[in-house]
Formats: C-alpha cells, structure tokens, sequence
C-alpha cells in the first residue's frame, strides 16, 4: 500500500481510468462483432453497423482510451472486411494491377513534385 499522498491520488485516478477504458473497449468489441456479424449475414444495416463503429472507435482515440494507429488499423481491417462482405473488392471489379515500372515512374515522379517545392 502506498504511503505518498501523490501516489494514493494516482492510484485512485488510475483505477477510474482503467474502469472507463475497459467499459469503451468491451462496447468496441460488440459494436465490431455486430457489423462483422451484420457483414456476414449480408443484411441491409451492415453499412449502418458500419458507420458506428468507425465512429466509436474514432472517438475512443480521439479521447486516448485505445492508441491512434491501433483505431486506424482496426477501421482499416473491419472497411476491409465489409469490402470483401460486399463483393467490391479490386479484382472482382476487374481493375489491372499496375506493372512494377508504371509504379517506379509513379513514384519517381511524385518525390520530384515534392522535392520541387522545398525550399533550400
């Protein structure tokens, strides 16, 4: 047990903390499941189920109850998710994939643009 008033009062803030970050993860899981489940189904609301937990979990990094780049990666994954559950995804569209060279002169031209406009 702690005997510093400082570390009684962090101890304190620390448990609320973990009590409020435990309550938005446990609803990040279900609003997760329920789009996945939403996805699966093929239902009409998935797009809804969606929206919402982007939304939440925008918001949870926002407020720091989870990491940015761990909402970012989530998002990323479950939009992948609903792509596929779609049946949108890049190949099924039937768009080409670009050849290794258009990519080198892509990005060739995209460092020169950038570089052109700094200053020295």
């Amino acid at each position: 047990m702690a005997n510093i008033k400082g570390q009684i009062k962090r101890n304190r803030q620390n448990e609320r903390r973990r009590v409020r970050n435990k309550a938005v993860r446990s609803e990040l899981k279900s609003r997760v499941k329920a789009a996945d489940q939403a996805i699966a189904e093929g239902s009409a609301d998935a797009p809804e189920a969606l929206r919402q937990a982007q939304k939440r979990m925008g918001k949870a990094a926002a407020r720091g109850r989870i990491h940015k780049n761990q909402a970012a990666r989530r998002t990323s994954r479950l939009m992948k998710r609903g792509a596929r559950g779609a049946g949108t995804t890049k190949k099924a569209a039937g768009t080409k994939k670009a050849s290794p060279t258009a990519k080198k002169k892509a990005s060739g031209t995209r460092k020169k643009a950038a570089g052109a406009t700094k200053k020295r």
